[in-house]
């Protein structure tokens, strides 16, 4: 019974976060960098890698899924039991600008179908201009 009590307490302490976004967005070199790891040679993510972390008493799951074109449709089967989405853009990328926000539109669009009552909205306070 103790067993049980404690895994279930470290399911409360665990979360999983999903890292998506258009190929070569900085994903896996984020994920890299939160691990102390080598950051300069890092190549595409064919499928996923799964890294953890603990961090102020969680143990972080983070789900780096790869970008490419070919592996965008299966995203929505990473959603099951993620607690955190974390979208990332390279802003220094404008000409896949417009592909990054439908991409993303296109997926939240399916979530909230599939799962319309597990979503909330943040809006920023100040949105900084793009240089250039």
């Amino acid at each position: 019974m103790l067993s049980i009590l404690r895994k279930a307490r470290l399911k409360d302490k665990e979360m999983r976060i999903l890292m998506l976004g258009l190929d070569n967005a900085g994903k896996t070199t984020i994920v890299k960098q939160i691990m102390n790891e080598d950051v300069t040679t890092v190549s595409p993510t064919l499928g996923f890698i799964i890294k953890t972390i603990d961090f102020q008493g969680y143990r972080l799951n983070i789900w780096d899924v790869g970008g490419q074109k070919t592996l965008r449709s299966y995203w929505k089967n990473y959603f099951e039991k993620t607690d955190t989405l974390i979208w990332v853009v390279d802003a220094t990328d404008r000409l896949r600008v417009d592909d990054c926000r439908d991409e993303l539109a296109g997926l939240l669009l399916e979530e909230v179908r599939c799962h319309p009552r597990r979503h909330h909205c943040a809006r920023p306070r100040r949105v900084l201009p793009v240089p250039g």
